[in-house]
């Protein structure tokens, strides 16, 4: 797959380079004028989000001017620009449906985490593999950050990627992610919204046990699904720092 870059802005002291590898539409941030190998963060987006979400673009920018890291941010397979697969579209609308008659179909957004983890697995690996040929990248230590949908690609990524090395999960329960998550071993700091709507608590504390990572935090905060505080990017980023330099 060839690399191109589509457009580029710069603004804030970060540069966010838009790109295109194969049919993967992403985003590159950098602190502005960067030069030289640093370590790359991938940041995986929510379900119904893109590459571009509020969320994303806060947490890339701080971790770009703050931290001096790169941050990549791709649209997961059926998201942003990317075409509507069937069989999702199918599976996002028995999910409403289900949510509009008050359940809270956990299977359902495992089903869909599961039609997309393979594509989305592969697409990771191939974006990390052509931004680390980045002069302005290099192929130094990666880190990853995904919660709600974001975990849910994120825990098969981590398992199947030896080069990420540290990351931030959560927001999401464990069903059909037992045996995946016993293969993560890296580090990682688990984020669970107390009064989450979407996500059954005890679900919740379950996926942070299956995890295999000897060394693993858990963060708890008060509030809904997308309440986390914002001081969690703080931590976030120490975090990272620590992990990768």
């Amino acid at each position: 797959m060839r690399f191109n870059f589509t457009s580029q802005t710069s603004a804030d002291g970060v540069t966010e380079q838009s790109f295109a590898l194969g049919e993967i539409p992403g985003v590159l941030f950098t602190p502005q004028d960067a030069t030289g190998p640093r370590p790359l963060i991938l940041i995986g987006h929510g379900g119904g989000q893109h590459k571009k979400a509020p969320g994303v673009l806060a947490g890339a920018h701080r971790f770009a001017a703050e931290g001096g890291f790169a941050v990549a941010a791709i649209d997961a397979p059926d998201h942003g620009d990317r075409p509507k697969d069937d069989q999702f579209i199918q599976l996002v609308d028995d999910w409403r449906a289900r949510m509009a008659a008050g359940e809270n179909p956990a299977e359902l957004v495992a089903a869909m985490h599961d039609l997309l983890a393979g594509q989305a697995v592969a697409d990771w690996q191939a974006v990390l593999t052509a931004v680390q040929e980045l002069d302005h990248v290099g192929a130094g230590p990666v880190g990853y950050w995904g919660v709600s949908m974001g975990c849910g690609l994120g825990v098969p990524l981590l398992a199947a990627e030896p080069r990420i090395r540290a990351a931030v999960l959560g927001l999401l329960g464990v069903h059909g992610l037992v045996e995946t998550a016993a293969k993560v071993t890296v580090p990682v700091q688990f984020l669970l919204q107390w009064d989450d709507s979407l996500v059954n608590r005890d679900q919740a504390l379950a996926l942070f046990d299956a995890l295999g990572s000897p060394e693993k935090t858990l963060h708890a905060n008060p509030g809904d699904h997308g309440e986390i505080p914002a001081f969690e990017t703080d931590s976030a980023l120490q975090f990272f720092a620590r992990h990768l330099g």
